[in-house]
């Protein structure tokens, strides 16, 4: 029997604004600082670009458990306290990171977040879109999910630095590690309180699933799950797309150190990159209503694979500054179009809805394996071929994946054709 869609009424737009607030709120301390303050908080964390990708690596090797163990927990939980409680539980964090800690104790803190983001959060935010969606396509669902999120990201960056410069000196290049360290304490501050803001609005907004999905946790419906060749096609499209969403924690760096621009206007550089993302998620997903999802995720990781070539072709220097942006604009729309279509596919793979938690903790434990190996490999590239040459070897890495994304998203489309006797 089909579920009917658990959000009804005049609370099905604050609903998914609540979902939106919360899917973007519960990355901001983890995340989004260091994507949009990387050169800044290398310096007052006193860490290398290694040693931050090694609490990357906790978190990831965390998250890879956890999402095996959230995902059955999504088809037997309601959402709303699940991810109340991930919210809060990560803005505690933040009271941790404030003080500055040692780089082992920064490790600690991303495998703390690990379990938080992603064991009581991740697959509830999930099954909670798709229900939302089910009375529409699940392209717009995800596509509103991912570009809302995208949005509230791109407000919240800009925000950031403006209050950084603000809190600067008015010559950014003059101020001292204090200062910036104090810059940096405030920002965290606020995303500590934007976190638990997300918490209270989940509580409020979100109505719990009133129907108990105990089966949906057993043991042979999580096998049947893991036998369908379609969830394995889909872990292998988040997969390659994930690690071209990873590298965008770059863009700031390579604004600074290979095109010469300072930390302020680096910071700026990244943000640009956020701000392509709700236009590319949501626009992504209205067109998938009418070209199919599959299909979608083909042209977008062509898009990445060429933007990313470029990168690593060497050919954007010193002061090609338009250069540098028109590129990460273009490598941006493929990025953040797939982000918004990857979940959305669990439809057309022919996954079920009760199950749908456990596929997704399948699915993300390969799809996002990049948590663990992204961040050492940056910082190994970065730090072992300082400036231009780091860079472009990452973006090779991310040339080849989008080319196997690219492979995989074919034959997910093809099969899909198949089925459907197109």
């Amino acid at each position: 029997m089909t579920q009917k869609p658990t959000h009804q009424g005049p609370r099905r737009g604050l609903a998914i604004a609540a979902l939106i607030v919360a899917g973007e709120s519960v990355f901001l301390l983890p995340f989004v600082l260091a994507r949009v303050f990387r050169p800044t908080l290398l310096d007052v964390f006193g860490v290398t670009n290694l040693e931050l990708g090694a609490a990357y690596a906790v978190y990831g090797v965390v998250a890879m458990a956890a999402y095996l163990f959230g995902g059955p927990l999504a088809d037997r939980y309601p959402a709303r306290k699940m991810l109340t409680a991930a919210l809060t539980s990560t803005a505690v964090g933040g009271l941790v990171m404030v003080a500055i800690p040692s780089p082992s104790t920064l490790a600690i803190l991303y495998g703390y977040w690990g379990i938080t983001t992603i064991a009581l959060f991740w697959a509830p935010l999930i099954r909670a879109t798709r229900e939302w969606g089910l009375n529409f396509s699940q392209g717009r669902a995800f596509g509103l999910l991912e570009g809302g999120r995208g949005a509230l990201s791109a407000v919240m960056a800009s925000i950031m630095v403006v209050l950084f410069a603000a809190l600067l000196p008015e010559d950014s290049e003059t101020a001292s590690l204090a200062q910036r360290t104090e810059s940096l304490r405030w920002i965290i501050l606020l995303l500590s309180a934007m976190t638990c803001g997300a918490a209270l609005l989940i509580w409020l907004a979100v109505p719990e699933r009133k129907t108990p999905a105990q089966r949906a946790a057993s043991i042979s419906n999580i096998a049947r799950v893991f036998a369908m060749p379609s969830v394995w096609l889909q872990a292998a499209v988040i997969l390659c797309a994930y690690v071209g969403f990873k590298a965008i924690d770059d863009f700031s760096l390579y604004a600074n150190q290979v095109i010469g621009l300072n930390q302020v206007e680096a910071a700026r550089a990244g943000v640009a990159s956020l701000w392509i993302r709700p236009f590319a998620a949501i626009g992504a997903g209205y067109l998938a209503e009418r070209l199919g999802a599959p299909l979608m995720i083909v042209g977008c990781f062509v898009l990445l694979a060429a933007g990313s070539s470029v990168l690593a072709s060497g050919a954007i220097g010193a002061g090609m500054v338009w250069t540098f942006v028109l590129t990460i604009i273009f490598t941006s729309i493929g990025v953040f179009a797939l982000r918004g279509l990857y979940f959305a596919i669990m439809q057309d793979g022919k996954i079920p809805m009760e199950f749908t938690g456990s596929a997704v903790g399948l699915v993300s434990v390969i799809g996002y394996a990049p948590d663990i190996f992204m961040g050492p490999l940056m910082g190994y590239l970065l730090d072992q071929w300082p400036g231009t040459a780091g860079h472009n070897y990452l973006f090779s890495v991310v040339t080849l994946f989008a080319m196997l994304g690219l492979i995989a998203s074919y034959i997910f489309a093809r099969r899909t054709q198949l089925q459907t006797g197109l």
